[in-house]
């Protein structure tokens, strides 16, 4: 009996967590404003290139080449990537989705390159949540590594 109740439990979590990444919506601060990327929460679940702080901050990527081919070469790479799926491309700046393999959690990948500069600045962030154990960290940096290869 107590088996029936604790896998009842675990079920009746899971249920919750799936609804819960299904029905996360979109952010409403995507995009550039200002030149900038809406800066991060103080929650550990964000990376953002030009974050003030160590906790969320991270290294833009390098590139050179036409703002037409490093885009392309961009979304090829994150296309190539686990449950990564770009949404939008538009000149310099690029979103993506990523979607978690077994929770079905959503996070959002934006990326803008500064072709004066020679780097694709990158803000990824949880949707839901406060901790992704380094989800958004680890995922900027097998971009960075998977990116490389095309430059």
């Amino acid at each position: 009996m107590k088996y029936n109740t604790f896998l009842f439990i675990v079920v009746v979590i899971s249920a919750l967590f799936i609804l819960t990444a299904c029905s996360s919506k979109t952010p409403d601060n995507l995009g550039m404003r200002d030149g900038h990327f809406a800066p991060c929460p103080e929650s550990p679940n964000c990376v953002y290139s030009e974050a003030p702080d160590d906790d969320h901050k991270i290294a833009p990527i390098a590139a050179h080449g036409s703002e037409d081919k490093v885009m392309v070469d961009l979304s090829n790479a994150i296309e190539s990537m686990y449950g990564g799926k770009v949404i939008e491309m538009k000149g310099p700046y690029l979103y993506a989705q990523f979607t978690s393999r077994v929770m079905r959690f959503v996070d959002d990948l934006e990326c803008y390159y500064d072709k004066e500069k020679g780097l694709i600045q990158v803000r990824s962030a949880s949707r839901i949540g406060y901790s992704d154990l380094g989800a958004n960290r680890k995922r900027v940096e097998e971009l960075r590594t998977v990116f490389a290869k095309t430059q």
